[in-house]
């Protein structure tokens, strides 16, 4: 059976949840979309992916959730060993400076996105932090060529580089 990739959205605001799965929509394709409305739920999610033998290659991630916020979670995602490569970007409006330098220093975050966002801004970053995780951890690249940057991907296969030259 193949590995599934899978994005997980964590947003506690049903009506922003519905808006960043439904902009990210073209990537359901080729990657499993996964939500949650909490920090808890998100772990779960992530431990059930991991048990039927899937990864998580990108998680979206809301700052202000109910118990643990979204930083403390991405810090907890970067200290783990199975989401450790795990894409990281912070979706909020909410997220003070030292939260969001915490982020970026702890979580080895790859983004922020502030509230509101624009569709075309959410999509380009997705599908950047989706091309850097398979360029990373799948060994054939190639069908993820038209939901990603194909231009990336080729390069990467004219070099003649796979996952396990590295």
């Amino acid at each position: 059976m193949e590995t599934k990739i899978y994005i997980l959205v964590v947003e506690d605001e049903p009506e922003v949840l519905d808006a960043i799965v439904r902009d990210i929509s073209t990537f359901e394709s080729h990657f499993v979309i996964e939500m949650a409305d909490t920090a808890e739920e998100a772990r779960e999610i992530i431990q059930s992916i991991f048990d039927d033998g899937n990864e998580v290659g990108l998680i979206l991630c809301d700052h202000v959730l109910p118990g643990d916020n979204g930083v403390e979670l991405l810090v907890e995602m970067q200290h783990d060993p199975q989401t450790e490569s795990t894409q990281k970007v912070l979706i909020t409006g909410q997220a003070g400076l030292d939260e969001t330098v915490r982020a970026v220093n702890e979580a080895d975050l790859k983004h922020y996105i502030a509230k509101p966002w624009e569709k075309e801004k959410l999509v380009e970053i997705v599908k950047d932090q989706l091309t850097e995780y398979v360029l990373e951890h799948v060994s054939n690249p190639m069908q993820f060529m038209a939901v990603l940057d194909g231009e990336r991907i080729a390069e990467q296969i004219r070099k003649g580089k796979s996952v396990t030259d590295n």
